[in-house]
């Protein structure tokens, strides 16, 4: 037993210099949410999910009701960020070439040239996503997935990180369009904002006393630069996820292909989606390893904008959030 005990030591310490370093990544989280948290009250699980959401590399769908911080958390979370920052307001009549860019004649050179739009940044605001027309919602299908444009024939690749946060209201439907299928399934989440409770309703109006007349994104300080975020990204994707668990992800997406209450199941880019994420998760925890929590974590937001409840189970008002509980409870946990 004795003559063990020293190389049991030495393998675990072995084991732990080969982990990765994730400390940085952590104080630059916890700073941001230290950022964030001068301004908007509560929302912890929010701020999660949009700093897992940049650190897998994916675009974030914000919905709720007006005056919940949408917006404005959009803003102070780019304000937090070293990189371009572009907002969008979509609108009925806006076009692909107001997001994209146009080619413009110039006298100058007697030749056409090409004016990038507001699509060209690295963090993209989109507000009110749903109230622009199917052929303007297309034109952010090959920018959200490829991370580039063709326009002319030319190819656009655009700078790294490209990241599009984008708000609607569920509630408004006049004058708004239903976003389809496949620019849905682009978005890695979509975060569900809900009222205040009544403590953080009075710490809001309080905070807002004190502030007056000072700017809210005034006060924020840049905490990470576009090299970090990048590298952290490639960093995260180092984190390990066991054999059992990749099975685990895999069983709960198909669950939702078989389930009776969904007329549409995700596809296996929700798979990759919830992988990507999981491992989000474990860096914000500080663990180089995913664990079943994680991934349950990762599966709600990733699948409630991905699959379509049946028109029964709708006009029974159950909602895709409340199924997918359903099958993460059902799927049995790697052990």
């Amino acid at each position: 037993m004795d003559d063990n005990t020293p190389q049991e030591i030495t393998n675990q310490n072995l084991n732990f210099e080969n982990r990765l370093d994730l400390a940085p990544l952590l104080a630059h989280i916890n700073a941001i949410k230290k950022e964030l948290g001068t301004v908007i009250v509560g929302q912890s699980k929010m701020i999660d999910q949009l700093l897992v959401a940049i650190l897998a590399n994916g675009h974030v769908l914000l919905e709720g009701v007006p005056g919940v911080a949408k917006t404005i958390t959009a803003k102070l979370l780019a304000k937090t960020l070293n990189i371009g920052f572009s907002r969008i307001q979509f609108t009925p009549d806006l076009m692909p070439s107001d997001i994209l860019g146009t080619s413009v004649f110039s006298i100058k050179n007697s030749e056409f040239e090409f004016k990038k739009g507001p699509i060209f940044s690295n963090l993209i605001l989109i507000d009110e996503i749903n109230r622009a027309p199917a052929k303007t919602q297309a034109a952010l299908f090959e920018v959200m997935e490829e991370r580039q444009i063709t326009i002319d024939g030319s190819q656009y690749i655009l700078e790294t990180p490209f990241l599009v946060i984008a708000t609607q209201n569920p509630i408004e439907q006049e004058g708004t369009y239903r976003l389809p299928e496949a620019q849905l399934d682009r978005f890695l989440f979509k975060i569900t904002i809900d009222y205040p409770k009544l403590d953080e309703e009075i710490a809001i109006i309080q905070r807002e006393h004190t502030l007056q007349n000072h700017g809210k994104l005034e006060a924020i300080q840049t905490v990470l630069s576009g090299i970090e975020i990048k590298n952290y990204q490639d960093l995260v994707k180092s984190i390990v996820v066991e054999q059992n668990l990749l099975e685990y992800i895999a069983r709960i997406v198909v669950n939702t292909r078989e389930n009776a209450f969904l007329y549409l199941g995700a596809s296996p880019r929700a798979s990759i989606a919830i992988l990507n994420a999981a491992k989000g998760f474990a860096a914000i925890n500080g663990r180089d390893f995913v664990t079943p929590e994680d991934i349950k974590e990762a599966a709600i937001p990733v699948l409630q904008h991905r699959v379509i409840v049946t028109p029964e189970r709708e006009m029974e008002g159950i909602s895709s959030h409340e199924i997918i509980k359903q099958i993460l409870e059902s799927v049995e946990i790697p052990r």
